[in-house]
């Protein structure tokens, strides 16, 4: 894999929105262009340092994933065939390929749709002070990695600046209707066990994830990424044990590398040394084999 990572994209295209990791381009009324680039956050930080290829990394998981579910719910994506973008996109082929999804503008709903199916970071410090994670009741005498009776929804809201905000569903139910919430509930706990029922037989434990929706017209569709290791928590089947947190295929590893620093968590994020990307990277394409079954990207 390439050495040097994409931080920024430059294409003959209006910028609509920069988010942490996706650059997202206005087509016209109806479409836009969302691409993955080798930034990497944590803590709600865009760090200094990038991950060779994570854009095409994420956006190939993601593909996946969109297709393994489209019998469950729409999604957003148009294409991720370079050669089917608008003509003016084609002499940017080198930077799109692999990385970006031409989709359908939709209006987001702004919640992270959290699915939890084992207790794990901030959920277990909850459990730690409470017995409940986002207001429910769990049972007494759970540990760290614990699978929990059934998956539990814990949504948050979606900020543009700073951290999102854990609500109840009951909450969420007075913000965006009950209707509504039960939806997004229900669909992201199925969404959740279908996939996790086959990370398993790929040898890749869910532990959480989270997942974004949006209006197209009056239905309801997965938009955004779809279960990758920047918004899953993913643990080796053969590794897993109750009481015993291993690093799995995630982003847990940058956070737990920056934990030992001496780093206040805002900007600017330190550099990350190679051995620690080396290692990022390494993670994010074990996920992408475990789930697609390719070797390359």
């Amino acid at each position: 894999m390439g050495n040097k990572p994409l931080l920024n994209i430059n294409i003959p295209l209006k910028l609509f929105k920069r988010g942490k990791v996706r650059d997202i381009f206005l087509i016209n009324d109806d479409m836009l262009l969302l691409v993955a680039t080798d930034r990497i956050s944590a803590f709600d930080v865009v760090m200094t340092t990038g991950i060779p290829k994570k854009g095409e990394i994420l956006t190939q998981i993601s593909q996946f994933w969109f297709d393994f579910m489209k019998k469950q719910i729409g999604n957003h994506i148009i294409t991720t065939d370079v050669n089917l973008f608008p003509q003016e996109l084609w002499k940017s082929r080198d930077i799109l390929d692999k990385r970006s999804m031409l989709v359908k503008k939709v209006r987001p709903i702004p919640v992270e749709c959290v699915v939890r199916g084992y207790l794990a970071g901030s959920a277990w410090k909850e459990y730690q002070e409470n017995g409940t994670v986002s207001g429910i009741k769990l049972p007494e005498g759970l540990v760290s990695a614990s699978k929990l009776p059934q998956p539990v929804f814990t949504p948050t809201t979606k900020e543009d600046t700073g951290h999102d905000m854990a609500i109840t569903f009951e909450e969420l139910s007075r913000i965006r209707g009950r209707k509504e919430a039960k939806f997004l509930r229900d669909k992201s706990i199925k969404i959740y066990e279908l996939a996790n029922s086959y990370a398993e037989k790929q040898g890749l434990i869910i532990a959480d994830t989270k997942f974004e929706f949006g209006y197209l017209g009056e239905d309801i569709i997965l938009i955004d990424e779809l279960l990758t290791p920047d918004s899953s928590r993913f643990w080796l089947k053969d590794e897993y044990k109750e009481g015993s947190l291993k690093l799995g295929l995630d982003k847990q590893y940058l956070r737990d590398y920056l934990e030992t620093l001496d780093w206040d968590k805002t900007p600017p994020a330190p550099p990350l040394p190679d051995k620690i990307v080396n290692n990022i990277q390494g993670r994010y394409l074990e996920a992408y084999k475990k789930i697609t079954g390719k070797n390359e990207i």
